[in-house]
């Protein structure tokens, strides 16, 4: 059985679908409520509409809070990658390691899940990624900073607004990996 339900952030109405091996499915704002849930049925098409039961409740908690700027991991939220293909969720689980407010570039995440030629997969596959946020595609750009590449309704705009939410400063983290 798979259910959703929609939950209010700091940046408009987003959604979350689950099933008994965990979350399926998180989607971000669209311009209406209806266009949002439209878009998360997409990983549901036969879920129900329910009250969240504790864990997804809590994933829910820290998400709107990550999005109202508080720092949260949501590395713990169980994510079902059953129907995953394997390529995808290595980059996904790379990019879940990447911290808010920090950064990594889609040729770092291809040398990080071992195939450097792979960039533009790594890009074809977060622009699939049925967990915005979750799987924090919005932390992954192009190289030197640029800001490409973002399927969400609002694209870039929405994406340097989900970084500077969480404290992202390109000039700042720059100097950092000059140093290191």
């Amino acid at each position: 059985m798979h259910a959703y339900t929609l939950f209010d952030t700091a940046i408009g109405s987003c959604g979350i679908a689950w099933g008994p091996r965990g979350v399926i499915g998180v989607q971000l704002p669209e311009k209406s409520q209806s266009a949002t849930r439209t878009r998360l049925m997409r990983h549901c098409p036969n879920a129900d509409e329910v009250e969240p039961p504790k864990a997804i409740a809590r994933a829910i908690e820290d998400i709107a809070a990550l999005l109202r700027g508080e720092k949260r991991s949501l590395r713990t939220i169980t994510l079902d990658m059953s129907r995953t293909p394997a390529f995808n969720a290595r980059v996904y689980e790379t990019a879940r390691a990447i911290a808010p407010g920090r950064t990594r570039t889609y040729g770092e995440i291809a040398r990080a899940i071992g195939d450097p030629s792979a960039a533009r997969a790594v890009g074809q596959a977060l622009g699939r990624n049925p967990f915005a946020i979750v799987v924090p595609c919005h932390r992954v750009v192009g190289a030197n900073m640029k800001l490409v590449g973002f399927s969400a309704n609002g694209g870039i705009a929405t994406k340097l607004k989900m970084l500077e939410i969480e404290g992202w400063r390109a000039e700042e983290q720059m100097l950092f990996e000059e140093l290191i």
